[in-house]
């Protein structure tokens, strides 16, 4: 059997406490990524289509490097402009996978969004629709005889997998103009919970005809949060070069995070920056762009407490951008697009 750590363990059990007793625990919600300006449909449906490509982007996140259990999250989205009957529309997919301790969970969420003029820029509103599922790997959990907290066989702690689904749903504007663009969504509008039994309970009652055991109800809930994105683009006047700030704050209106880049590009070809998390991280950052194929590294120097354990965190994206063409001339042409 797998052993955690008793960071983990205890963790994990103060949790399990918490849902036991009748609370809703916080499930895991969404990551605050390092590179947050290039999925801009992760914390925003409305930014669905806000280029005139069909766009893909993918990548990992690996936290508190040399921490067992820390999280891993794993985030894929694509999103496109498209006209109907004159209109223009956005419409995009996002799928995350996130890992920690014990603890999984999954989201795929849909977009749509309608665009229209609103000055010399453009706004658009969307609806984000879609699932949220959660898993708790009960069957590894592993309390060690000596823990001054649970006994070894704790019946507040699931003692095996449970996992459960629920309707998640967002809701997102964002405004496009030459030089800037910002957005205002709130995701996981409706709290979703999920909610499941176990029958590892030690009660008198019985259910699903196994005597002697009370099946226990959990709850872990994706908390209602309320996100601001903005990013300029500042050309450096006679040279090749262009600053790029962006700035992401989260709230789930008890606590708020704070995150604020700027990122130097040559030639639309080659970028860095550096990057600054409120009382958590400084991160550097990398990246290239040829042909519509981006690359991109960072990496974050913990500047809380979670640096005497952890060497740091790093992340990888990677994306593809094919342009589309919406202009009058081509509006009846039809072309074969294979997108390798």
């Amino acid at each position: 059997m797998k052993r955690l750590s008793p960071l983990i363990i205890r963790t994990v059990a103060f949790l399990s406490v918490l849902i036991a007793s009748g609370h809703a625990a916080m499930a895991q919600g969404d990551a605050m990524l390092t590179h947050y300006w290039m999925v801009p449909t992760y914390y925003n449906p409305a930014a669905a289509g806000d280029t005139d490509n069909i766009r893909l982007r993918g990548g990992a996140r690996m936290q508190w490097v040399g921490i067992d259990g820390a999280p891993r999250t794993f985030v894929a989205a694509a999103d496109t402009p498209f006209k109907l009957l004159g209109k223009k529309f956005g419409t995009g997919i996002v799928v995350q996978q996130e890992s920690m301790g014990l603890f999984r969970n999954l989201t795929v969420n849909a977009q749509i969004g309608y665009k229209f003029k609103v000055l010399k820029g453009e706004l658009t509103g969307a609806l984000q629709v879609g699932f949220f599922n959660e898993q708790f790997k009960g069957s590894e959990v592993y309390i060690p005889d000596d823990d001054d907290f649970h006994e070894s066989t704790d019946d507040a702690i699931p003692s095996t997998d449970v996992a459960g689904n629920a309707l998640d749903l967002g809701l997102g504007l964002f405004y496009i103009h030459r030089r800037f663009k910002a957005g205002l969504s709130l995701l996981h509008a409706n709290n979703p919970t999920v909610t499941f039994t176990s029958e590892n309970g030690t009660g008198s009652g019985s259910t699903g005809g196994t005597t002697g055991e009370t099946a226990k109800k959990y709850q872990f809930t994706a908390k209602r949060t309320l996100y601001f994105t903005a990013e300029g683009n500042i050309p450096i006047k006679n040279t090749l070069f262009e600053v790029i700030p962006s700035l992401l704050v989260r709230s789930d209106f008890t606590f708020t995070d704070v995150a604020v880049t700027g990122r130097v590009r040559y030639n639309k070809l080659f970028s860095a920056g550096l990057g600054y998390r409120y009382d958590d991280a400084i991160s550097i950052m990398l990246g290239a762009e040829l042909k519509g194929i981006f690359i991109g590294y960072s990496y974050d120097y913990h500047i809380s407490d979670i640096s005497r354990a952890s060497s740091g965190s790093h992340e990888i994206f990677a994306g593809y951008n094919l342009k589309l063409d919406f202009s009058e001339k081509n509006r009846n042409k039809h072309k074969s697009i294979r997108i390798m």
